[in-house]
């Protein structure tokens, strides 16, 4: 027995500490084919940011690289596995339309380019582009990026400015007269983010100005039928006043404030859309979103009242009342703000350094729209 005990201990400790052979070290992503890493392998890895798309190159770190990618890979599959399960067992969730996850997770090579020229009109609260620290600073854009990448596919674009606050009536006649000023003459195809798509419809269907005209309208994330966060922060059993008497106060120093009772779902449903027909001469189209806003998002209150009201939503606006037109889809995992490219970029390198893959590029998603139109032939 001491015999036994003693010949298996020195065979373990020759299997622990005996010279082995050098073997090579096994790295492929396509695991039916495997190959030998040698010193001149490499592995290139695309770096996508909202503009900019580099290709870099780095050695692999034997087993850790791939063991990272499988990682990935199987925290990725589990999320779809549960949003889409998410899905399936909510009837509000499952009724989303087409769910776009990865779409538009990268700018292709190629876009076709509509025949005329498109305008971006902003949603509340925005601008056109504005300057911190005049010629010091680069300008601050609402369209950030977008714009840059339509025009140097070759497209015509007009950025329209309108009252950031005002009402849907002043922010239409001041749409007009911009598009008037801008497009001389010519056609053009609006693309409105929020807001910017009840001033795009007010102006096309009440306002009908002589020397513009609309072949077609894509709205994104814009609250046709209101927004169930407008109606909380008007409801004064939770707020006691306290936004009505900051909008009289604003009002009171000369800050137009009409738009904010104006997104109220009793607004939209009883006022607006019925006083606002589509025009048939123009098509309309839209997109909604979805998001999961985490603790630390500036949406997490204002989505879970919309959710509980509502259902699905990105933050501000559900995708129930995004619909209007031809609905194009919902995109999955994306807020409000996302949809413009204002992304909380430190967000993101969290989100890929714990192991999830970026599904969304704005830029990816305003070129593919205008790829749509101009096989719509727009």
């Amino acid at each position: 027995m001491t015999f036994q005990v003693a010949r298996v201990a020195s065979k373990r400790w020759l299997s622990y500490n005996a010279p082995r052979a050098k073997r090579p070290i096994m790295l492929s992503f396509d695991t039916s084919r495997p190959k030998p890493l040698t010193k001149t392998s490499q592995i290139q890895i695309q770096i996508h940011d909202s503009a900019i798309h580099t290709s870099q190159t780095c050695a692999p770190q034997a087993y850790t690289s791939r063991i990272h990618a499988s990682r990935i890979h199987t925290s990725t599959d589990r999320k779809y596995e549960k949003e889409k399960d998410m899905r399936n067992a909510d009837p509000k969730v499952s009724d989303i339309g087409r769910a776009i996850e990865d779409d538009f997770a990268t700018i292709r090579d190629c876009y076709a380019t509509p025949k005329h020229p498109i305008v971006l009109a902003h949603g509340l609260f925005g601008f056109d582009e504005f300057r911190i620290a005049g010629s010091l600073l680069p300008a601050v854009q609402y369209w950030r990026g977008i714009t840059n990448a339509l025009r140097a596919k070759g497209i015509e674009v007009i950025i329209a400015s309108v009252p950031a606050s005002g009402s849907i009536e002043e922010r239409a006649a001041v749409l007009g007269k911009d598009i008037a000023a801008k497009a001389n003459g010519k056609s053009v195809n609006i693309i409105a983010h929020s807001m910017g798509g009840l001033d795009a419809r007010f102006m096309i269907s009440r306002l009908q100005p002589q020397n513009v005209e609309v072949l077609s309208l894509t709205t994104i994330a814009t609250p046709h039928r209101g927004s169930a966060f407008a109606d909380y922060c008007f409801d004064e059993s939770w707020w006691h006043g306290m936004i009505p008497g900051l909008i009289r106060k604003l009002n009171e120093v000369g800050i137009s404030t009409g738009a904010f009772t104006q997104l109220t779902r009793k607004y939209m449903s009883e006022e607006f859309n019925p006083q606002t027909p589509d025009d048939e001469s123009v098509r309309y189209f839209s997109y909604g979103a979805t998001c999961d806003p985490k603790l630390w998002s500036a949406f997490r209150k204002s989505h879970r009242i919309v959710q509980k009201v509502e259902g699905p939503n990105d933050g501000l606006v559900s995708v129930e009342s995004s619909r209007w037109g031809t609905y194009k889809g919902t995109l999955v995992g994306v807020s409000h703000l996302d949809l413009i490219n204002w992304t909380n970029r430190l967000r993101w390198l969290v989100w890929e350094l714990t192991g999830n893959v970026r599904k969304f590029n704005a830029i990816a998603f305003y070129l593919d729209i205008a790829d749509m139109l101009a096989k719509e032939g727009l």
